[in-house]
């Protein structure tokens, strides 16, 4: 028998090996197979019976992983087909290698055995008294409630007062219950409930818009989804688009369904990865609440998708395997023969397009569940009511913030801007901080006291004098970014409690579950942020929120740039007034005329929508159409021009022969990043309609350029999102 081995490797294809006799296999199993001179781990594709295999190397062993499900491996290969990506590589996201696998050592704790102490102390007393039951408890725990040092303990186990005991494993997954426990829905909401867990009780595909006014209780709602598929007994996945996002969901999860929800992000240990895998294989965890890379996760029953904030760019993975999560989230509920959940109070193009020509269900919620208005929305024209020289928050703006901060409320800064200054510069000759690896600018972080490249990483002391001319006191910090608003607001409120919280900031998740927490509770009376406060989050004493630069973005070439600053606005606006007191939103602008800012003033969202679907539909641009990008990187400058070159004078041979004329190509030409992480960069643009397959012909014209040569690299990206 011969079986195709899929390698975790930048292969298109699978490997033949022959399988020994008595071996017993099926397609979804881990082996480990030779490679060349060394050994390694590959995926059971598909097995021969008719080959016979003499001179193919022979698979060594098979791994106790549990299989990857039959429909898990057909959505590894259309993804793979959709993006282009090599085929090891889509299957290494959902692979383990066994030789890896974090193995849990067996936890001791420590039982009373009845002996008594040879002297009681106070203190041991103590020990006893906690001890007492019968059961067995961890050393740390013991000395915790007996305020003691573990060296009496470990005196008490020398004496035999206690025993040392193997303690239970830990459960892979908490166990959830489905009953109703959370608040009280109201007539929209219950009647959106419903036909969501009539979807997953008819137990089909069905993909569905969710789509509600920020504050409407959209969550809550679809929980009602995932407690039918847990009735069910089946499973249930969820996405966020950020990480920042799971602990306060993670809270109101608990709440409503009595226990957590396995967590699988890039934030986890791998301990606890491994424990999730095998409970999500084996059935055990009901629901996971994830970022994208948990779409390759081995369920074993899934039975309803939810894609949380559906239209963030932060679902589109942007290296190694291309891929956007809502779409890959709707092929795997697809290929499984389930409902998916598209949320979102600001849904993408694409998303309102496939609603709106009966592809998906919509489901609308418009108002919001307690009852409270929406936000007030204004703007200040800088151009008439500028702030002071060096400064950024206007007199009126900061007037309207004292208004609120009297009144016992909270107010919101915000600016979509990391570091305290975009760009620092000599005065004395213009000497301008750039990146060595890529085409763009150092940022200012002052908390850190270093200049920052936001793409690489590269990070160099702020220095004291310009490394030019060598002037000293010359350097100056250009725009703004959260940490001189955060300068600014103490100047302006210095007698209030604010936080500042951005993304860069050091102490991972645990410290923002904290902080947010803080913010919700009122403890911080300013709080000034980033994207990282612009969504998911319910600040109950928040009435202002006040955008300090709503113009970034508005200006682009990226054809979803508008769309993107409208859902971004309206996601900021909307974290005001979700308490019992109501709340605004408040937009500084050069450009109050501009159709985003005026969409936002007047609150005809679906006028904005209908002009912004138009102008995709005329200019043929996705969801219309289809686009695709690909990128040649080198070293060397010369190498990605002249492979670029040769794939555009390939395409067009092919156009020719071929006979076709809906695809256009454009370029090949440098993007705005030329260069990146040290690579010198050339891209072409392919557009065409959507009944073209762009798969096929690119694939072509990848065969017919030939490899590229000068350490040159082609990557393929099936509906960009950046255009960077």
């Amino acid at each position: 028998m011969i079986a195709e081995i899929v390698l975790p490797l930048a292969l298109d294809g699978a490997y033949s090996y022959r399988v020994p006799e008595g071996m017993t296999l099926k397609p979804g199993q881990t082996v480990s197979v030779p490679l060349g001179t060394r050994e390694t781990f590959g995926l059971v594709w598909a097995l021969d019976e008719a080959g016979s295999g003499e001179n193919l190397k022979t698979i060594r062993s098979v791994s106790n992983l549990p299989p990857l499900p039959e429909k898990l491996m057909q959505f590894i290969g259309r993804v793979s087909a959709y993006t282009l990506a090599p085929l090891g590589l889509v299957a290494k996201m959902a692979m383990r290698d066994p030789e890896a696998e974090a193995h849990e050592a067996p936890k001791f704790g420590l039982r009373l055995t009845g002996n008594e102490p040879r002297r009681l102390t106070p203190t041991r007393a103590r020990l006893l008294a906690a001890a007492n039951g019968g059961l067995a408890h961890r050393k740390r725990d013991l000395a915790e409630a007996a305020a003691c040092s573990t060296g009496v303990i470990d005196a008490l186990v020398d004496e035999g007062v206690f025993e040392v005991v193997p303690l239970p494993a830990v459960s892979r997954a908490a166990v959830l219950d489905f009953s109703s426990r959370g608040p009280k829905l109201n007539i929209d909401q219950l009647t959106a409930a419903s036909h969501l867990r009539q979807a997953v009780q008819n137990n089909g595909f069905a993909p569905i818009l969710l789509e509600g006014v920020t504050g409407s209780g959209k969550t809550e709602v679809y929980f009602e989804a995932v407690a039918s598929a847990i009735e069910r007994g089946q499973q249930a996945l969820i996405l966020l688009p950020e990480i920042s996002l799971t602990p306060e969901f993670v809270a109101r999860f608990e709440a409503r369904f009595g226990g957590a929800p396995g967590l699988w992000h890039s934030g986890i240990s791998p301990t606890r990865r491994d424990r999730l895998w095998h409970a999500v294989a084996e059935n055990e965890a009901k629901v996971v609440v994830g970022a994208r890379s948990a779409l390759f996760l081995p369920f074993a029953g899934l039975g309803l998708i939810v894609v949380d904030e559906e239209h963030e760019a932060a679902f589109k993975q942007d290296d190694t395997v291309r891929y956007h999560a809502r779409d890959m989230a709707v092929l795997r509920a697809q290929t499984e023969g389930c409902p998916v959940i598209l949320s979102s109070a600001t849904p993408s193009i694409e998303t309102r397009v496939n609603a709106a020509q009966g592809r998906y269900r919509h489901l609308q919620l418009e108002a919001r569940a307690t009852g409270q208005v929406m936000p007030d929305i204004s703007v200040i024209d800088l151009t008439r009511d500028a702030p002071a020289r060096g400064s950024y928050l206007s007199p009126k703006l900061i007037a309207l913030a004292s208004e609120t901060l009297a009144r016992g409320e909270q107010v919101m800064f915000f600016l979509n801007r990391r570091g305290y200054a975009p760009l620092t510069l000599c005065r004395s000759c213009g000497h301008r901080w750039q990146c060595p690896n890529c085409d763009a600018w150092l940022v200012e972080h002052r908390f850190r006291r270093a200049l920052i490249c936001h793409h690489c990483g590269h990070t160099e002391r702020r220095p004291t004098q310009c490394v030019a001319c060598g002037a000293e006191e010359s350097l100056t910090a250009c725009g703004p970014g959260v940490e001189r608003i955060a300068e600014e607001v103490a100047q302006a409120f210095p007698e209030h409690s604010r936080i500042v919280l951005s993304s860069d900031f050091p102490g991972g998740t645990e410290r923002l579950k904290r902080e947010l927490e803080a913010v919700a509770k009122g403890e911080f009376r300013i709080i000034i942020g980033t994207q990282l406060i612009a969504k998911g989050h319910n600040f109950p004493l928040l009435t202002l929120a006040a955008v300090v630069d709503a113009d970034i973005g508005l200006v682009s070439s990226d054809p979803r740039a508008s769309e993107r600053a409208f859902q971004l606005l309206t996601q900021v606006t909307g974290r005001s007034g979700r308490g019992e007191r109501p709340g605004c939103g408040v937009l500084q602008s050069f450009q109050p005329r501009h159709p985003v800012i005026a969409a936002l003033l007047s609150g005809d969202h679906h006028a904005f929508y209908a002009a912004e679907i138009a102008s995709r539909d005329a200019a043929g641009l996705p969801p219309f159409g289809r686009l695709a990008s690909v990128l040649i990187s080198a070293k060397e400058r010369s190498a990605a021009e002249n492979h670029s070159r040769l794939l555009a004078e390939a395409g067009y041979r092919l156009l020719t022969e071929q006979g076709e004329n809906r695809i256009t190509i454009l370029g090949p030409a440098e993007p705005p990043l030329a260069l990146l992480r040290g690579k010198h960069r050339m891209r072409l643009i392919l557009k065409a309609p959507r009944a073209v397959s762009l798969q096929a012909f690119i694939r072509a014209l990848l065969t017919r350029a030939g490899n590229p040569k000068g350490g040159a690299r082609v990557d393929v990206d099936m509906d960009p999102q950046s255009f960077l």
